[in-house]
């Protein structure tokens, strides 16, 4: 059951259920669903090279990589990337997840410090990769786009330029435009938490209240987003105007569903931040401290000796 204005994509013949959903299904891979399973693959040889070197790496990291993928999968992989062709709600659903919750668990998983601690250092063709890493996250360019000035427009531009534009139908029919679109959606999200989670190198570095004030500029222009869909009276696209006969869907109550889905997950990754930004805040703090206990256990006593050293001197000269 094809549809012409559905660029070709595969789109199932039966209507969405819980169980179908997450259904694999070959046809309706996108580039990211390969990347994801790609990215498991190379993600763990890298650990269990550390492994053998002797390096301990974080369980909680490799779960929450592993979870990154599992999410770009489920959503490009599967019946779901086949439905998000017909269904405006299981669009919306999919953006969310690709632009929100893959991003988050990816940076979670500090992927960039794995690799410069993996790949082989020194001069030539060996070390061509891990310098070209080094040499990317210092340049202008990475410099520009990990602006918050760049990165959070983007992250809402991604959501009004292409929905309230004539954009995103151009976009669905072409199917490397729509490759594209579900490409920018995860870029855009890892651009715009990669200073705040800052788990990772990174371009630039945020000051832990300046991460809570990127983290809460977007919050109410991605609420009015959703609040817009939902009480929007006609259709905003028209790539969802005419869902499959039979299936039972209404695309302007579907639609509303969308603004729902899109108003709810604003909330989610927020309060996963606040966490994960609230708990290193405290840790670092925590860390600086212990970390002058220390310095001043190591050196307390060679002060001290220099200390009563120049009274002594003093004395003398007195």
């Amino acid at each position: 059951m094809e549809h012409g204005h559905h660029s070709g994509m595969w789109v199932p013949a039966d209507p969405p259920t819980p169980g179908r959903l997450f259904l694999p299904h070959l046809d309706a891979w996108s580039v990211l669903a390969v990347l994801s399973i790609v990215g498991v693959v190379v993600y763990l040889a890298a650990v269990a090279r550390l492994r053998r070197s002797g390096v301990a790496w974080p369980w909680w990291r490799s779960l929450a990589w592993v979870a990154g993928c599992a999410s770009l999968f489920a959503v490009t992989g599967t019946w779901f990337n086949g439905y998000s062709m017909v269904i405006f709600s299981v669009h919306m659903a999919q953006h969310m997840v690709l632009s929100l919750i893959t991003p988050l668990l990816l940076l979670l998983a500090a992927p960039v410090t794995l690799a410069l601690r993996t790949l082989p250092r020194g001069h030539g063709a060996a070390g061509t990769p891990r310098a070209l890493l080094l040499g990317g996250l210092h340049s202008r360019l990475a410099r520009f786009v990990a602006h918050p000035l760049f990165s959070v427009p983007l992250f809402i531009v991604s959501l009004y330029g292409v929905y309230f534009t004539p954009l995103f139908d151009a976009l669905m029919q072409n199917p490397a435009g729509h490759q594209f679109m579900l490409a920018h959606f995860v870029v855009t999200g890892l651009l715009f938490f990669g200073p705040i989670v800052a788990q990772d190198p990174w371009p630039r570095t945020l000051s832990h209240p300046g991460r809570m004030i990127e983290l809460f500029l977007p919050v109410p222009f991605h609420a009015f987003f959703g609040v817009a869909i939902m009480m929007a009276g006609s259709l905003v696209v028209d790539s969802f105007a005419e869902p499959p006969a039979g299936w039972g869907v209404d695309p302007l109550g579907d639609q509303g569903i969308a603004g729902g889905i899109v108003w709810a997950f604003g909330e989610l990754p927020t309060v996963l931040v606040l966490a994960v930004v609230f708990f290193s805040w405290v840790g670092s703090d925590e860390r600086r401290a212990r970390a002058l206990d220390r310095a001043a256990d190591r050196s307390g006593d060679a002060e001290l000796a220099a200390y009563n050293a120049r009274l002594k001197a003093l004395a003398e000269r007195g």
